[in-house]
C-alpha cells in the first residue's frame, strides 16, 4: 500500500491497521525473552510467494488486490485477535503483543476502512465485483498455506 500501484490505493494507507512495525516488535521481544531466532523468509516459502502474489496483484489486478486485502485485515481482527488472546494465556503468561494492540478502536477502524472498501466497490462494474468475488478461496488458500507453515 505504500507503494500504491492505483491511485484508489491511497484510502487504504495509515488507516490504523497497519501491523508490519508491531509484528517487527513482536518478533524482536520473542528473541529476547525466550532466545528464538528471527523467522527466514525462504524464496520459495508460503511468505515470499503470498507477498510476491500480492505485489503483482496490487500492479495488475485491482479487485483481486481489494479481496486480499479485505480477507487479510478483517481476519486479523476478528479471529486472529481471538487467538492472540489464547496464545498469550496459554504460553506468553498473558503477555499481549502488540501485534493484537490497536491504537484507537477496532471496531471504528475496521469501519473506516469498510466504508473505503464499499465507496471503491460502488464503482467497479458488476463483472468487476464477481471478479473480485472470485478471488476470495484464493485469499484463503494464501492464508491457510501461512499459517500452515507457522504451526509446522
Amino acid at each position: 500500500m505504500q507503494e500504491a500501484a492505483h491511485p484508489e490505493y491511497a484510502k487504504f494507507q495509515n488507516t490504523g491497521l497497519e501491523r508490519t512495525a508491531a509484528l517487527r516488535e513482536d518478533i524482536q521481544w520473542m528473541q529476547q525473552a525466550h532466545n528464538l531466532p528471527a523467522p527466514v523468509v525462504e524464496e520459495d516459502g508460503p511468505g515470499k510467494l503470498y507477498a510476491l502474489h500480492l505485489q503483482q496483484l496490487a500492479r495488475d489486478d485491482p479487485q483481486f488486490f481489494i479481496c486480499h486485502y479485505y480477507n487479510y485485515f478483517f481476519a486479523h481482527t476478528a479471529g486472529g485477535r481471538m487467538i492472540g488472546t489464547k496464545v498469550a494465556q496459554m504460553l506468553l503468561d498473558g503477555k499481549e503483543l502488540k501485534f493484537y494492540q490497536y491504537s484507537g478502536d477496532v471496531a471504528e477502524l475496521l469501519d473506516g476502512v469498510r466504508a473505503s472498501i464499499n465507496e471503491l466497490a460502488e464503482q467497479w462494474t458488476r463483472e468487476q465485483k464477481d471478479h473480485c468475488l472470485r478471488e476470495t478461496a484464493d485469499a484463503f488458500q494464501y492464508s491457510g498455506k501461512l499459517m500452515k507453515c507457522m504451526t509446522e
